[in-house]
C-alpha cells in the first residue's frame, strides 16, 4: 500500500510458510462452540468493531458503516497514532455514525479482545500474522467476522477439523473473508457462462498481479525490533505471508473459482531483484509459480513488485472453444464460439460483500466463506514454498507441513521470531538451499525436502 494518506486511501477503496499460529486457524471453525447469535435482531443497529487500523481496515470500516444502520462501537490497533487517523476519516465520512467521544479505543497487542467484546461483527485487517489469534477471539465471544484476506494459517490445521465451516453454520455465525471477486457482477456472470460450457473444457489458467514497487519503512529511534517488524509487517514473511499470498492470492482465487478446485502441486521460481536494502525485510519481489491441478491442466501465475515492469492485474482462461479475460475494472470478456462482454452496471465490489454479509446477519441467512478462502491461502503458501524452496512441492506436503513462522507469543519487549545480523540484514529464503518446509527464522539451513 503506497504512503498516501489515510483519508485518501479510505476513498479509494470504496474499494498469509505457513504464518499463523498451529491449530489457531481452521480448527477453530469446527472446535468452538458458539452460545449464542452474535446479533440480536430485536435491535435495528449493528454495532462494528474495527481491529487493525491501517488503510485497508479503515476502507472496510468506511464500506459497512455505508450498509445502513451499523455504527461503529470500538476500535483497536497496536499504535495509538494510526488509531487516531482512522478515527477521523471515519468520522469525517459517516459523522452520524462515529462518535469519537463514544467509540471506544484499545492500544496494544492484547487490545483486539476489548473491542471485538463490544460489538456484534468485527472486521479483522491486521497483518495476516496475526488473523488466526483474533478470528479465535472472534468465534469465542461469538461475534461475526469480516477478515481481509487472506487468513494465514498452517496446513496441518486442515486436518485438525475439517470441514471448517461446521460452528459457524451450525450457531449461525457469519464470515466474510475479503475476496470481493466473488461479489463483482463481471465476475458472477462470467463464472456461470463458463460453468455452462461458453469456453468449452478449461485448458489454462492464467492469473497475474504484476505492480509497481513498493518501499519499505526505516526504523524508528528507540523503536524495539518487535515494534519495529509489525509496523512495517508487509516486509516479513510470518506477518504477511510475502505478496503471493497478502496480494496475489485474490488472482489465485478466481484461478480455483472457476477450476472448480484447488491444484494438487506447483513448482516455481522466485527471488529479490530489487528489493536489496535492510527496510526490504525478507520478502521476494517476484514469483512465477506453475500449479497443476487434478486433470492435468496448469494455473501459471504471476506476482512481481519492482519498478518500470509490465504493469497488470487479471485473469485469462483458455478453453476448447474459446478463452476469457478478466482484466479489472476495464475488460470482461470471452472470445470464440460464444462471445461475451458485460455490458452490465459494474458496482463497487467492495461494497457489495459488505451488504452481502449484513443482510445475512440481519435476515439470520447462512453465511460462511471460510472454506474457499482457506483453499485459497493453501493454494498461494504452497506456491511460496517452491518459490522458496525452489523445489516442485505437492499439496499433501504443504498440507502436512508443521511449522508455524508464528511465535506463541507476542510483545514489543521480545524479540521477534527473525532478527538481523550485525549489518541489519534479515534471513531470506534461498531457493536450493531453503526447505519446503522450514522454520524461517534460519531460512537457509540444511535443505529440507
Amino acid at each position: 500500500m503506497s504512503e498516501k494518506s489515510l483519508e485518501a486511501e479510505v476513498s479509494r477503496r470504496q474499494f498469509l510458510g505457513t504464518a499463523g499460529k498451529a491449530a489457531a486457524g481452521l480448527s477453530i471453525l469446527g472446535g468452538l462452540t458458539i452460545d449464542r447469535c452474535a446479533y440480536a435482531a430485536g435491535d435495528d443497529t449493528v454495532k462494528l468493531a474495527l481491529v487493525g487500523c491501517g488503510g485497508r481496515g479503515s476502507g472496510a470500516a468506511d464500506q459497512a458503516l455505508a450498509t445502513g444502520n451499523v455504527k461503529l462501537v470500538a476500535m483497536a490497533d497496536a499504535f495509538d497514532g494510526r488509531l487516531q487517523d482512522s478515527m477521523t476519516a471515519l468520522q469525517k465520512l459517516h459523522p452520524d455514525k462515529v462518535d469519537p467521544a463514544s467509540v471506544q479505543q484499545f492500544v496494544g497487542l492484547d487490545a483486539y479482545k476489548k473491542a471485538i467484546a463490544q460489538a456484534d461483527i468485527v472486521i479483522l485487517a491486521t497483518p495476516p500474522g496475526f488473523r488466526p489469534m483474533h478470528f479465535e477471539e472472534a468465534v469465542a465471544q461469538g461475534k461475526h467476522v469480516s477478515w481481509r484476506s487472506p487468513w494465514q494459517l498452517i496446513p496441518t490445521a486442515f486436518a485438525v477439523s475439517w470441514p471448517p465451516t461446521r460452528s459457524p453454520k451450525k450457531k449461525n455465525l457469519k464470515v466474510g473473508v475479503g475476496f470481493q471477486r466473488h461479489h463483482q457482477a463481471p465476475y458472477q456472470e462470467a463464472h456461470k457462462l463458463i460453468q455452462d460450457g461458453a469456453i468449452g473444457d478449461i485448458l489454462a489458467v492464467r492469473v497475474y498481479w504484476r505492480g509497481a514497487s513498493r518501499g519499505g519503512q526505516a526504523k524508528r529511534p528507540g523503536e524495539t525490533e518487535m515494534q519495529y517488524q509489525i509496523r512495517n509487517w508487509y516486509f516479513f514473511t510470518y506477518l504477511s505471508g510475502d505478496h503471493i499470498v497478502e496480494q496475489h492470492c485474490h488472482n489465485i482465487d478466481v484461478g480455483n473459482w472457476f477450476k472448480g478446485g484447488h491444484p494438487i502441486r506447483a513448482n516455481g521460481i522466485g527471488g529479490r531483484q530489487s528489493r536489496t536494502s535492510n527496510e526490504c525485510g525478507q520478502i521476494f519481489d517476484h514469483h512465477y509459480v506453475e500449479f497443476e491441478y487434478p486433470d492435468g491442466t496448469s494455473m501459471i501465475s504471476q506476482c512481481s513488485q519492482f519498478p518500470k515492469g509490465w504493469g497488470y492485474t487479471g485473469e485469462k482462461l483458455t478453453g476448447t472453444k474459446g478463452s476469457a479475460e478478466f482484466h479489472d475494472p476495464k475488460t470482461f470478456v470471452i472470445k470464440g464460439a460464444n462471445p461475451w462482454s458485460f455490458t452490465g452496471e459494474k458496482k463497487d465490489p467492495y461494497h457489495v460483500e459488505h451488504v452481502d454479509l449484513f443482510a445475512a446477519i440481519r435476515n439470520g441467512t447462512p453465511y460462511n466463506e471460510a472454506e474457499y478462502a482457506a483453499y485459497n491461502t493453501m493454494t498461494a503458501i504452497m506456491g511460496r514454498m517452491a518459490t522458496y524452496s525452489g523445489q516442485q512441492v505437492e499439496w499433501d506436503a504443504a498440507f502436512n507441513c508443521q511449522i508455524s513462522l508464528m511465535p506463541s507469543e507476542i510483545s514489543f519487549d521480545r524479540d521477534p521470531p527473525v532478527m538481523p545480523d550485525a549489518h541489519g540484514n534479515y534471513p531470506v529464503a534461498h531457493p536450493g538451499v531453503t526447505g519446503i518446509c522450514q522454520d524461517f527464522s534460519n531460512p537457509s539451513a540444511k535443505l529440507k525436502t
